[in-house]
């Protein structure tokens, strides 16, 4: 379990990357879609995490 949640971690982490990636000339066109991306896995592995803290914390009661 604390593997699957380091892993999720991990990649809320990578979406902060995409979204902070500095801009390289052949990548200059798809800024926008790695902030989309980006924003997305923030958002996707940030309720996952919750979803999984609120499913051990009733879990122990």
């Amino acid at each position: 379990m604390d593997r699957l949640a380091n892993l999720f971690f991990v990649c809320i982490l990578a979406g902060f990357a995409l979204i902070h990636m500095p801009v390289i000339s052949f990548l200059a066109g798809m800024t926008s879609f790695f902030h989309v991306v980006g924003a997305l896995a923030i958002l996707v592995f940030s309720f996952v995490l919750l979803y999984l803290g609120i499913k051990a914390l009733f879990s122990k009661l």
